[in-house]
C-alpha cells in the first residue's frame, strides 16, 4: 500500500480504559513511529447513554502517562477533525443518505416488540437466534417491503425509524488481516446491521467506516473482539465505493486471564489483586498509583502478543520502535503475568539514577510521613531500590524506617534466642550505647569484634540484630540501616526486642 502512514486510536468513553487498549494504542503507535507516519487519537462517542465525559480526559491522561504522543486528535487538534463523532453528526447523514439513495441501505420502522415477536415466530431448532437478515427483512416493517407512499408518509409522520445496511445475498466476503492472513465471511452469516438508530446517531460501524475514509486512515489496528465486524465493515466500503482506500487490518490477539482461557476482564483483577487499567478510576489505583514506571509498563505491554524474535526483554519506546514489525505479533492470545509486570518494573527502577529515583519517592510521600525530613526518606530509597519491585513498595516494606515493629519473625527468634545469646546481645546492645561514633563502618568493626570476642557466627547475631531493628530479616545492609537510624533508635529498638521476643 503506497499511501501515507495514518492510524487512529479510537476508544469509546465509556469507563476506565482497560490496558488492553493501551496495548492497541501502544503496538499502533510503534508501527506508526516506525514508518514515520501519523498517529490519531479519534474519541467514538456514538454509544450516548454510557457516554462519561471523565472518561474522555481518562483517556487523554492515560496517553500521556504513557509517553504515548498523538499527532491529531481531540486535544491536539490536526486537519481532519472534529476527532470526536459526537461533533460528526452532520457528516455521518449525509453518508446514510448516499446509502439510501443507492439502494444499499434501508429505513426500518419495527418497533421494539415487533422484533421480539421476529426473533420468536422464526425460532427454528436449525436457528435458534434469528436476525435481521436475508431471511428475515422481507417480512418486516421497512422501506423494502413498503410502498414509496407508505414510506413517505410514516416519515412525515416522524415515525421512529433506523436505517439497516443491505448485506448482498449469497457473496463472499474476503479480505486480508496483516497478522491471520486471508480472512473469509460469507453474507449469509452477516446481519441486517443498523447504521443510523432512532436518534440519529449513527452507530460504531458506520461511523468508524466513515471517520477511517474521511481521515485518510491507512491501517486499521485493533483488537481481536473486532474481527468478526470487519466483514460488515468491507461490505460498508464497497457500497460507498471506497474499496481502492480500505485500510489494511492487523487484529491484534486477546489478553487472556493469568490462568491462560478467557479474556481478562476488571473482574479478573479484583480477583487476583492487580489493576487491568493504568491510571487510578473510581478510588482504585491503576499502574500509575502502585509505581509502576511508565516505560516499563509499555516494555511489559508490548510483549503481551508481540515479540522482537530476540532474547533481548528490556527495551526502551525508541527501541521498541526500532524493532517492531507485525508480522511478529502472535496469532494466539497473550497470559497476563502480574509477577513478569513488576519483574519488568524492577528491572527499570533499578537502572535509575539514584536522583531520579529518589525524586519518585519523594514526589508521592505517604500523609503519615509528611513531616519525616525528606533528606532522611532519600537515603533510606535509596538503600532500598534493588529491593522493590513497584515505588509504592518503599513505604511498605521499609516500613521499620519510619516506625519501630510491632511484630517480629517469631520462628527465627525462636530457633536463635535461646541459651545464653539474650545475656550476650546485652553486651553488644550496651556497647553499641557507648560509642562515640555511630557510623556504619564503626557498627561493623563494633559488631564483628563482639562476634569474634564471644566465639560467633555471622548467623548467630546478624538475624537476631537485623529482627530487633526491622522486625523481620529481610532487608538491606544491617549496618547501614542502623546508622541511618541512628543511636538512640537502634538502643531503643534492641531493648524493645529482647523484652518481646
Amino acid at each position: 500500500m503506497n499511501r501515507p502512514i495514518r492510524t487512529r486510536y479510537a476508544p469509546s468513553p465509556t469507563g476506565y480504559q482497560h490496558i488492553g487498549g493501551i496495548r492497541t494504542a501502544l503496538l499502533c503507535y510503534l508501527f506508526t513511529r516506525k514508518h514515520n507516519g501519523t498517529f490519531i487519537l479519534r474519541i467514538e462517542d456514538t454509544d450516548r447513554s454510557r457516554y462519561l465525559a471523565e472518561a474522555e480526559d481518562y483517556i487523554i491522561e492515560s496517553l500521556k502517562w504513557c509517553g504515548l504522543e498523538c499527532d491529531e486528535g481531540v486535544h491536539v487538534g490536526g486537519d481532519y477533525g472534529p476527532y470526536r463523532q459526537s461533533d460528526r453528526k452532520a457528516i455521518y447523514a449525509q453518508y446514510v443518505q448516499q446509502l439510501l439513495d443507492n439502494g444499499k441501505a434501508y429505513y426500518a420502522f419495527d418497533t421494539t416488540e415487533e422484533l421480539v415477536a421476529m426473533r420468536e415466530n422464526f425460532k427454528t431448532k436449525e436457528n435458534p437466534s434469528p436476525k435481521y437478515d436475508h431471511l428475515t427483512r422481507m417480512q418486516m416493517k421497512n422501506s423494502l417491503t413498503l410502498s414509496e407512499a407508505e414510506v413517505k408518509s410514516l416519515l412525515d409522520n416522524n415515525t421512529p425509524y433506523t436505517v439497516r445496511i443491505r448485506i448482498p445475498d449469497n457473496q463472499d466476503i474476503i479480505f486480508n488481516d496483516l497478522v491471520r492472513g486471508k480472512i473469509t465471511f460469507h453474507s449469509s452469516q452477516l446481519d441486517d446491521k443498523v447504521l443510523m438508530k432512532a436518534d440519529g446517531m449513527p452507530t460504531y460501524h458506520l461511523a468508524n467506516v466513515v471517520d477511517d475514509h474521511l481521515m485518510e486512515i491507512s491501517h486499521v489496528i485493533r483488537g481481536e473482539e473486532w474481527l468478526s465486524s470487519t466483514p460488515l465493515h468491507v461490505v460498508l466500503y464497497n457500497a460507498f465505493g471506497w474499496t481502492d482506500t480500505m485500510p489494511a487490518f492487523a487484529h491484534l490477539p486477546l489478553i487472556l486471564k493469568p490462568v491462560g482461557k478467557g479474556k481478562l476482564s476488571k473482574r479478573d483483577g479484583d480477583k487476583f489483586g492487580f489493576p487491568v487499567f493504568p491510571l487510578g478510576w473510581e478510588g482504585q489505583a491503576g499502574y500509575r498509583e502502585l509505581g509502576f514506571l511508565p516505560e516499563a509498563f509499555l516494555n511489559f505491554l508490548a510483549f503481551l502478543g508481540w515479540n522482537p524474535g530476540t532474547e533481548q526483554e528490556i527495551f526502551s519506546l525508541s527501541e521498541l520502535i526500532e524493532a517492531f514489525s507485525v508480522d511478529r505479533i502472535t496469532k494466539a492470545g497473550a497470559r497476563f503475568n502480574f509477577d513478569k509486570a513488576k519483574w519488568f518494573n524492577a528491572q527499570y527502577i533499578k537502572a535509575l539514577d539514584d536522583d531520579t529515583f529518589s525524586d519518585l519517592i519523594l514526589k508521592d510521600i505517604p500523609e503519615a510521613y509528611q513531616d519525616v525530613d525528606p533528606a532522611y526518606i532519600k537515603a533510606a530509597a535509596l538503600m532500598m531500590k534493588e529491593r522493590i519491585n513497584l515505588l509504592s513498595e518503599f513505604w511498605d516494606t521499609g516500613f521499620y524506617f519510619f516506625k519501630r515493629p510491632a511484630e517480629y519473625e517469631r520462628k527465627v527468634i525462636k530457633k536463635k534466642w535461646k541459651n545464653d545469646l539474650p545475656e550476650k546481645i546485652a553486651v553488644l546492645r550496651n556497647r553499641l550505647a557507648s560509642a562515640s561514633d555511630f557510623s556504619a563502618t564503626v557498627i561493623e568493626t563494633t559488631v564483628k569484634d563482639f562476634m569474634k570476642e564471644f566465639g560467633l557466627g555471622f548467623g548467630d547475631v546478624l538475624p537476631v540484630f537485623r529482627i530487633m531493628l526491622a522486625g523481620t530479616k529481610a532487608g538491606p545492609p544491617v549496618f547501614e540501616m542502623a546508622a541511618l537510624l541512628g543511636q538512640e533508635e537502634v538502643i531503643a529498638r534492641m531493648d524493645a526486642g529482647a523484652e518481646n521476643f
